[in-house]
């Protein structure tokens, strides 16, 4: 594409922005610690639900030292509800990296910042342009969906040919005057116009150019080469009552949740009937009753759990990895959602 046929593109774009952006608390005069805040907030999340986390992460961690010298815990507890769990721990270490290795202040090129745990391309181009004006355009899929529609591209956006053209793409486009507000500006737009369902295009600033518009392919646009198909995991979770609370185990390992807490769990290849887990258990485990079911669905695993009621046999030696725990303990700690809701219900 030729430059010479760009600048249209930010000259019809920031205008809109700059009357229409939502006043969000990381914007105005950008700092970059508060900025990386939300970026990292925001993967997977909806701003909506990310704000009051942003706010508490702030009100908690006023500063990337404050931050660095948390614990695990603190952060997962913070976290806690927000899901992919692994952001809340890349974000302790990149904290610690800014300390040790960058003196507690933000580096301010793509490529120091991108040495960051967490910190992918998307997130380096995001904090070098908005916080310090370097001309690194921002591919997200807000960026994905307006440049797919706007200029008809039918590549899959999920492609390695695809990631490097709209990437190419939208540093031509970019505004080397305004990178940081040209990003956001188009973040913005398929934030909230240019949206993946209940499209606004009579909002739009740029609908006069956008060839998806003109053609009716709105919701043919941006084209992927599919979804990745999801799995069934059945999860049996053991209540073992305590004369003031329940039994706890930290999950540990490089599967889902890492470092939450949930009760003791026997996971299997189908759901398990009463007799079938007193099999898994063993002699003198006793199975009271079949609790409750709960389904939970991650982007790629659907958890069906089931809560069993359990007691185990009286002078048994208990996994040493399992830890009694009153109501203030198991508060104190980070659990997954599915296990936070069921306390709730259950009274603990």
């Amino acid at each position: 594409m030729s430059t010479r046929n760009t600048r249209w593109f930010s000259q019809a774009l920031l205008p809109w922005y700059r009357e229409h952006g939502r006043a969000l608390p990381w914007r105005g005069k950008p700092d970059p610690y508060r900025v990386w805040l939300s970026e990292v907030i925001l993967q997977q999340t909806r701003v909506d639900q990310g704000l009051a986390y942003w706010q508490r992460f702030v009100d908690r961690f006023p500063g990337v030292q404050d931050l660095a010298a948390a614990t695990e815990g603190e952060v997962l507890k913070l976290w806690q509800g927000l899901g992919y769990y692994s952001r809340a721990r890349n974000l302790l270490v990149a904290a610690r990296q800014v300390v040790r290795d960058f003196r507690g202040t933000f580096p301010g090129t793509h490529a120091e910042l991108i040495t960051l745990k967490g910190v992918g391309d998307y997130t380096a181009s995001a904090i070098a342009s908005i916080c310090f004006g370097q001309p690194d355009a921002v591919v997200d899929g807000n960026v994905y969906r307006v440049l797919a529609r706007v200029f008809g591209i039918e590549i899959p956006v999920d492609s390695t040919e695809g990631r490097k053209r709209f990437k190419a793409l939208a540093q031509e486009l970019l505004d080397h005057d305004h990178p940081g507000d040209h990003n956001q500006a188009v973040m913005e737009l398929g934030a909230t116009v240019c949206t993946p369902k209940n499209v606004a295009c009579l909002l739009c600033p740029v609908q006069g150019r956008c060839i998806a518009f003109a053609s009716g392919r709105i919701d043919a646009l941006p084209v992927k080469k599919g979804v990745a198909k999801t799995r069934d995991r059945y999860f049996n979770y053991l209540h073992i009552r305590t004369s003031n609370g329940l039994y706890l185990r930290q999950r540990t390992g490089k599967d889902i949740w890492q470092g939450l807490w949930e009760p003791p769990l026997i996971e299997s290849g189908a759901p398990l009937t009463a007799k079938k887990l007193q099999e898994r258990l063993g002699p003198g485990w006793q199975v009271r009753s079949r609790g409750e079911e709960a389904k939970h669905v991650l982007s790629h695993q659907v958890i069906r759990a089931v809560f069993w009621d359990v007691t185990p046999p009286k002078r048994e030696k208990l996994d040493p990895g399992w830890k009694a725990m009153d109501a203030a303990a198991v508060r104190a700690v980070a659990v997954p959602r599915l296990i936070e809701q069921w306390l709730k219900r259950a009274g603990i």
